[in-house]
């Protein structure tokens, strides 16, 4: 009896588990088809006002009893699926806006995949469109909205555009001469300026690591409209990215037949343009965003390596040249786009206590939307609405940065044991410390060796760094009372070189307090890093040389914060003069880097001043709790 009733349990968790595999099977195919289920696609082309035609796939409701309000995409990575039965797993911005009621819109921009045309990287905003002939992504959206408008039946006459990152370019540009029908625009980690601080340059210093790893995929050739591209540029099979990036040497190498060999177009523009010159200007989004009636949701990350810069920026640009206008901006504790994944609740050490993706995607995007597309529901979103770092809380603020920001520096000085940063000015009347810099041996910028680009950079413990003859560190005594700092933090900073140019990075860490017996205390949580590149210090057009040994002031903006440093921590500064291989090396020498040979990398003393005359500082924007 015993033994029997074992075996009709044992069949009968086999049939259960047989019985489960069903449903979860059926329960995945549901899911597989749930677009094909709700939504009629239709792939057409759109013709543009030159004749190109651009790759359209649309997703309609199969329920026609009512309009709906139109929301687009259009990018460069693939509109695909291609066919009229082959359909997306998933459309739209997020799953809840995906069963809100839309007609979705996903497009091949000019010149890439299946639609027409000629590509340019960050296609140049063209103000005035004298004739049919000179087009823009402006131009292009217009032209297709048009044409949906006419081609459909069943919609409300209202458009929204989304995107991130490249996409969010796209939808950025669609604002300044936007088509009437548009009613709200949500760029999101959009490239708004490439040499100042989007995903080529920052302050002049080309990111070597990440645009060399883009290029290899996206810039592949093709002869005309290709549902996939080929393989990538060059099969690098490296572990080691530091050591693959030192071992290659210049710049210029990247042309070899092994690697580019000039097959990229992209990757020849940008070694071609290492100035802030016409290539540069014609690309900056920023003078272009006026005139803006259109209610925009400006999104970005804290940590988002790719491009912090972006979203803030954007918000900034609009928000000056426009009057009245209906401009939000939101940033959270994001990575690259974290906030359209499904769980976004802790990155690395940090744990922040809710699903942060998915509160951003129903508590402020899809309401967007539904207000502004649909009449339906409330917008009351503040205008700022940004997630504080180091406390784990989401603030809001009627402007940004806060408009009750009080200005604290915080000065480099070396005394006689100790390096420190504080408030009170240094008042010495010569002092320095100084370092060498060598090409041959660069900071790296994580302690981490992998091909890929450390993801976790941006917060990472920069312990790995303090210990490096070439990296200086200052620091604040264990603060007395939580410190919050918010907005950009201007740094001033004194430096004169041995050579005619150099490379200054300059890092603001929260340095833990040591906890004796418990791992992982005293880290030094990197919490806001940024690079220029020391020929730019007076103008990124026209760079000059440094004269030997003579200090200067090097003046630049770190992107905005929102940080509490804690009570019993302390506030540290680090800097350094390489950061790599996310930057490339700079040989010290006043030229045009990719040009640079192996000869002309050549070590130098870089010193950093600090004294009465030399008043080296950081400014940061401080809040009241």
């Amino acid at each position: 009896m015993h033994i029997k009733n074992k075996i009709k349990s044992s069949n009968l968790a086999v049939l259960q588990l047989l019985i489960s595999i069903v449903l979860i099977s059926q329960v995945s195919a549901q899911k597989a088809n749930i677009v094909e289920e709700f939504f009629d696609k239709i792939d057409t082309l759109i013709p543009m006002r030159d004749g190109i035609k651009l790759y359209t796939i649309i997703y309609q409701p199969k329920d026609k009893s009512r309009v709906y309000p139109i929301h687009m995409e259009r990018t460069p990575y693939s509109a695909g699926p291609y066919g009229h039965d082959h359909y997306a797993k998933s459309i739209g911005p997020n799953p809840g806006m995906m069963h809100a009621g839309y007609i979705f819109v996903q497009q091949d921009v000019r010149g890439r995949y299946m639609s027409e045309g000629v590509n340019l990287e960050v296609t140049p905003h063209q103000a005035n469109k004298l004739n049919s002939t000179i087009v823009d992504e402006s131009s292009d959206t217009y032209d297709t909205i048009e044409f949906l408008l006419k081609m459909l039946k069943n919609h409300n006459g209202r458009v929204g555009l989304s995107g991130i990152s490249y996409p969010g370019f796209y939808a950025m540009a669609a604002l300044p001469q936007a088509h009437p029908a548009i009613k709200a625009v949500s760029p999101q980690a959009p490239v708004v300026d490439e040499f100042i601080g989007d995903d080529v340059n920052h302050n002049g210093a080309f990111f070597l690591m990440d645009n060399f790893n883009f290029i290899n995929y996206f810039g592949s050739p093709r002869s005309g409209p290709v549902a996939n591209y080929s393989d990538r540029l060059t099969d690098t099979s490296y572990q080691d990215a530091y050591r693959f990036f030192l071992e290659l040497g210049p710049i210029q190498n990247t042309q070899s037949k092994a690697l580019f060999n000039g097959k990229s177009y992209i990757w020849d523009e940008y070694l071609a343009n290492d100035t802030y010159n016409n290539y540069w200007q014609s690309r900056n989004m920023r003078p272009h965003l006026k005139d803006i009636r259109v209610p925009t949701l400006l999104v970005g990350g804290w940590y988002d390596a790719e491009d912090c810069f972006g979203a803030l920026r954007a918000y900034e640009a609009i928000e000056k040249q426009n009057q009245g206008n209906i401009n939000h901006l939101v940033m959270g504790p994001w990575t690259h786009g974290a906030w359209a994944s499904g769980n976004w609740s802790n990155f690395g050490p940090y744990q922040f206590g809710q699903n942060t993706s998915t509160y951003f995607q129903d508590s402020m995007e899809t309401v967007f939307f539904n207000y502004y597309l649909k009449d339906q529901g409330k917008w009351g979103l503040s205008e700022a609405r940004v997630f504080e770092t180091g406390s784990n809380q989401w603030r809001s603020f009627a402007s940004w940065p806060p408009p009750a920001l009080k200005p604290v520096s915080f000065y480099l000085s070396n005394d006689h044991t100790k390096s420190t940063l504080r408030k009170q000015e240094p008042l010495k009347s010569k002092s320095f410390r100084s370092y060498i810099s060598d090409p041959a041996n660069p900071v790296p910028y994580t302690s981490k060796v992998q091909r890929q680009r450390n993801n976790q950079y941006m917060i990472e413990d920069q312990r790995f760094a303090s210990g490096r003859p070439d990296v200086l560190s200052w620091s604040t005594e264990w603060l007395a009372e939580d410190m919050i700092c918010s907005g950009p933090i201007l740094a001033e900073i004194y430096v004169s070189t041995s050579g005619s140019d150099m490379d200054l990075v300059v890092k603001v860490i929260d340095v833990d307090p040591d906890s004796a017996g418990v791992i992982g205390t005293g880290a030094e949580r990197l919490v806001r890093a940024e690079v220029i590149r020391g020929k730019f210090r007076k103008s990124f057009i026209t760079p000059i040389p440094f004269k030997k040994n003579q200090p200067e002031l090097i003046q630049y903006t770190l992107p905005d914060i929102l940080h509490r440093f804690k009570k019993g921590h302390r506030l540290m500064v680090q800097i350094q003069s390489s950061w790599f291989p996310l930057v490339d090396r700079n040989p010290h020498k006043f030229m045009s880097i990719p040009s640079a040979k192996s000869e002309d990398f050549k070590k130098a003393e870089i010193r950093i001043w600090a004294d009465k005359v030399r008043k080296s500082r950081l400014v940061f924007g401080t809040l009241e709790d």
